[in-house]
């Protein structure tokens, strides 16, 4: 950004610029957003959003970064309660699955943005320090909720049920708006049996 906003008029006047741009991606795609479609969408003069904005990539930007941070605060509330134990956490895989697709649905701009890659080198090195950190987030809840040892193997294997989940959530998304069950229950049967292995989950 140009500059953060300080004033409430100011961060009201972002946010509905960041709102905008979410909501072209989510019905129009990327090809679609555009720095005047943007102000157009947020009902702001195209001089106000280059004011916090230099171009359409710094909106992408800022928008990127908006997404990363609910994951990285899902995964932490996540935890949190795991920890607590407060919730229903009798199915561990279904919880998690549940809650990040729901986030999905909340963030309708994501799924166009991050099915075509459209991220700078920087934003991709922080996609996958989040990644990593979910990682970590997961194999906290397996060893609390799911009686798994912690250790290399449970490390990988987390490694590997995130990347997974991303790739099959984006697919679920991107066949439904509203996420595709269908998959979103053979996601939760895949995760399963595949740290049935390493923790006392079902195998089914």
């Amino acid at each position: 950004m140009r500059r953060e906003p300080q004033q409430a008029r100011s961060r009201a006047r972002v946010a509905r610029i960041l709102a905008a741009a979410d909501a072209i991606l989510a019905t129009e795609g990327v090809e679609a957003l555009t720095v005047r479609r943007i102000a157009e969408r947020a009902e702001v003069p195209v001089g106000s959003l280059y004011q916090f904005f230099p171009d359409k990539g710094a909106v992408i930007d800022a928008l990127a970064r908006a997404y990363i941070s609910d994951f990285d605060a899902a995964i932490d509330a996540l935890v949190a309660s795991a920890e607590r134990g407060d919730d229903d956490w009798s199915d561990p895989v279904g919880r998690m699955v549940d809650a990040f697709a729901e986030l999905y649905r909340s963030r309708p701009g994501y799924v166009a943005l991050w099915t075509g890659r459209h991220l700078s080198p920087e934003l991709a090195r922080a996609d996958e320090a989040n990644n990593q950190l979910i990682a970590a987030g997961v194999q906290q809840i397996l060893v609390r909720k799911a009686g798994a040892a912690s250790g290399p193997g449970l490390d990988l294997a987390a490694q590997v049920a995130v990347r997974t989940a991303d790739a099959l959530l984006q697919y679920a998304f991107a066949r439904s708006p509203k996420g595709d069950e269908v998959v979103l229950d053979e996601l939760k049967g895949l995760l399963r049996l595949y740290l049935a292995r390493l923790t006392n989950l079902p195998g089914a």
